[in-house]
């Protein structure tokens, strides 16, 4: 089992650091380069750089929670769930078609549920 995971290129789980700026201040975030991938992707999607993502993705969390609390493992948790979603269907594969062009109700609805303990995983009706 283990064999699918430790095969991984090493280069893939290496850290490496970004600055960005978030309301003008220039911070930087580290995180290992699947992840900066991703978020190339994702941007990418919408005809943005990644610091442009950040920072948008910063500004509606604060927006939405009132405070950022892990900004890192936030980007992180998006990476997995943009993942998720394309394999659920939620988010298309054609990388030609913007995300903000979907309907988030839709693309939700896709997503898995966390299973509780003792239970198997289950897809959103």
């Amino acid at each position: 089992m283990c064999q699918v995971f430790i095969s991984a290129d090493p280069a893939l789980y290496a850290c490496r650091a970004r600055s960005v700026r978030l309301h003008g201040v220039a911070t930087s975030i580290r995180l290992e380069n699947l992840f900066w991938q991703v978020l190339e992707e994702i941007a990418a999607r919408d005809g943005m750089s990644v610091p442009q993502l950040c920072a948008r993705l910063h500004d509606e969390l604060l927006a939405e929670r009132g405070s950022v609390d892990n900004f890192a493992s936030f980007l992180r948790v998006c990476c997995g769930r943009y993942m998720a979603l394309q394999l659920s269907g939620g988010i298309p594969q054609d990388m030609s078609i913007p995300i903000r062009s979907l309907n988030p109700t839709r693309v939700l609805a896709t997503e898995r549920q966390p299973a509780r303990p003792g239970q198997r995983p289950q897809q959103a009706a």
